[in-house]
């Protein structure tokens, strides 16, 4: 699978050492093109649509913060965010970003960022087609799960949410019940019947039926007290709010 790859980083040497280390270690991507602001971002996205399979974005750009590119313009490819600094993580993962590396960027991170997009990307395009050719195609009715020797059916109506945890992704049930499966959250959102799930973060899809009330907090979040009780706040991005509130009016 080809990979067409924009990078976007405003310090040159930054940009060779990326450049050398993707051709290096991945025969199959092709540097698409390099910018090193937001207005100059913005215009080559505007300028090529769909060009880029994969963008590596810095989040400190010359004239600014990046995440001002999403607020100019939509970005349909997949973004892993590079920083020298751990402090923007929580905000790349709101604007839906694949991964996030720290600088100066390690091979095995790398590596690990790149498989997760060609994943990501394959599963989304496979299950995307699937039904537009197969407009009849059911979604998931129940999930096989394991518990140590016990190999258990769970049914799709009784789970309350999906949550990804480290390099877990955890099934909640409405009992209040956990298991650990071999899913991505990626993969999942294909499995899912739309009208009764919704991906509200990077690390969550949640079961309409499990919503108990919504909490508006600063920055037009939207706080989620669900039944079961998460261990984890449970809130919807602000990019994500305004569709989330349709869903649950059911207007998608």
């Amino acid at each position: 699978m080809t990979l067409d790859v924009l990078i976007v980083e405003d310090e040159k040497m930054a940009v060779e050492n990326l450049s050398r280390m993707l051709l290096s270690h991945f025969p199959d991507i092709r540097i698409a093109g390099n910018t090193s602001s937001i207005k100059e971002t913005v215009e080559w996205l505007r300028q090529h649509p769909g060009a880029a399979d994969v963008i590596f974005m810095d989040v400190e750009l010359s004239d600014g913060n990046c995440f001002e590119i999403f607020r100019q313009t939509e970005i349909k490819a997949k973004v892993i965010m590079t920083t020298a600094y751990d402090s923007y993580a929580i905000k790349a993962f709101e604007v839906n970003s694949v991964d996030y590396l720290l600088k100066p960027v390690d091979p095995e991170a790398l590596k690990r960022a790149i498989d997760r997009c060609v994943r990501s990307a394959e599963s989304t395009d496979i299950g995307k087609l699937s039904r537009i050719l197969n407009p009849g195609l059911e979604y998931k009715h129940r999930f096989i799960v394991r518990m140590n020797d016990k190999i258990l059916p769970v049914r799709t109506d009784d789970i309350a949410y999906f949550h990804a945890e480290e390099k877990n992704t955890v099934l909640a049930t409405s009992d209040g019940k956990k298991y650990i499966i071999d899913s991505t959250l990626d993969i999942l959102s294909d499995e899912l019947d739309p009208a009764k799930f919704f991906r509200i973060s990077r690390s969550c899809i949640l079961n309409m039926l499990a919503i108990e009330s919504l909490v508006k907090q600063l920055g037009g979040r939207l706080k989620v007290i669900a039944r079961p009780r998460p261990d984890f706040e449970m809130t919807v991005s602000r990019s994500r709010s305004d569709d989330f509130m349709r869903w649950l009016e059911g207007e998608n």
